[in-house]
């Protein structure tokens, strides 16, 4: 009998999905503790993120979560719902394998569902009464700070009663979650920030009130509203800095009505659409550099669908011929061909109360379950191993 080389184990437990890794922690201790390891869960990450291997759809429906993979449609699991309080649990976020989870405004977590690990964010009061907002139309941004390393969660919300004689317009409120810190802090905006929250916004759609990452900024849209607010503006908050700012984009979008924000490639995109025809999808090629929004091209509305409702890109193929796409809901997730212009139905079985995200396979927050109480488990399976001639003692044995 020869052991095995760790750094072939290392390699090899690389290119295996998180939630296989999740079983193979009691294969021994060293199998344990590479696999627990920061540096691993960060390498296993990077070459997901690199290759693009095991990718899933989550699905979200009414009490349910849902994964499929994107290479075999057929491969469907069901998730038990780790924040189920009775209501209609909304995902916020899906970003490293991390996805963001909300009851309510005060009811929050980060889930990942490859691992079921779940962390609790603590509750955070409210500024107003709760007879003043409305928790439909708060905005939510889920993130991760490439400077100082972290995941934050980004919550802001509007007054619906305006300020008194020290301010003017809605009174908003920023706070930002650390999960290093596991903790909230307020975030205080400019003048020229604040004047924007003179109006409420209230034409919030489904999915415009969830923050879309790139370039280390979370981006949202403050919608117009004929005869009310005259155009649309694109908010980002910085991450690092923790500042909330505008970001430009072009003067015949100012007064779109029916455009939402996404992100393609690490780029942020706009979706403009004519609700019954097409859909049009800008996007921003250079951070920073409004010359570079380009509309890159045109969807054509697919006869399966009455309207369009939402449009959202997803992600490209492997081979970069085809874009991903959301529109209205899960049932109608839909290839694009780039080339030919055609859409082709994904064949994801689920009805339209569902809405999709992409998952990454990741280690990222850890293993379910208290780490004390696993390794007591896999000491006992250890002994047992060991009277069995203890082959799985330190690591895997071949026999040559």
């Amino acid at each position: 009998m020869a052991e095995c080389p760790m750094d072939l184990i290392h390699d090899l437990f690389l290119r295996l999905s998180a939630a296989t890794l999740v079983r193979c922690r009691v294969l021994s201790k060293p199998c344990f503790s590479l696999i627990d390891s920061p540096d691993f869960v960060s390498s296993h990450l990077s070459r997901r993120l690199e290759t693009g291997d095991h990718l899933m759809i989550l699905l979200r429906g009414p009490r349910m979560l849902r994964t499929v993979e994107l290479d075999a449609p057929e491969n469907v699991s069901d998730i038990d719902h780790p924040l189920q309080a009775g209501g209609f649990t909304e995902v916020f976020g899906s970003l490293n394998g991390v996805v963001g989870l909300l009851n309510s405004p005060v009811d929050m977590a980060l889930f990942n569902p490859s691992t079921r690990k779940l962390h609790h964010l603590p509750i955070e009061p409210l500024d107003f009464p709760e007879r003043h907002i409305t928790r439909e139309y708060v905005f939510y941004g889920l993130g991760y700070d490439s400077v100082s390393d972290d995941f934050k969660v980004v919550r802001i919300l509007q007054s619906k009663r305006k300020g008194g004689n020290d301010n003017f317009g809605y009174p908003v409120e920023i706070k930002v979650f650390s999960l290093k810190k596991n903790s909230w802090k307020r975030v205080y905006l400019l003048f020229e920030v604040q004047i924007l929250f003179i109006y409420f916004y209230y034409d919030v759609l489904p999915r415009r009130g969830f923050g879309v990452l790139a370039k280390n900024h979370l981006h949202w849209i403050l919608p117009r509203k004929q005869g009310l607010i005259a155009f649309n503006t694109i908010i980002r908050f910085d991450l690092a800095s923790d500042d909330l700012g505008v970001l430009s984009f072009p003067q015949e979008l100012y007064i779109e009505d029916n455009m939402d924000i996404g992100v393609l490639d690490g780029c942020v995109c706009l979706m403009c659409y004519n609700e019954f025809s097409y859909a049009d999808v800008w996007i921003l090629r250079e951070y920073e550099d409004i010359k570079s929004w380009t509309k890159m091209f045109t969807v054509p509305k697919p006869e399966c669908v009455e309207s369009y409702d939402f449009v959202r890109p997803l992600l490209y193929s492997k081979d970069r011929s085809k874009i991903l796409m959301e529109i209205n809901n899960a049932k109608n997730l839909m290839w694009f061909d780039l080339e030919s212009q055609i859409l082709t139905t994904v064949g994801i079985e689920c009805d339209s109360s569902f809405t999709a995200d992409i998952l990454v396979s990741s280690l990222v927050l850890g293993c379910k379950g208290d780490p004390t109480e696993a390794q007591r488990r896999k000491d006992q399976m250890m002994q047992k191993s060991n009277k069995r001639g203890g082959f799985l003692s330190k690591g895997f044995k071949l026999k040559l």
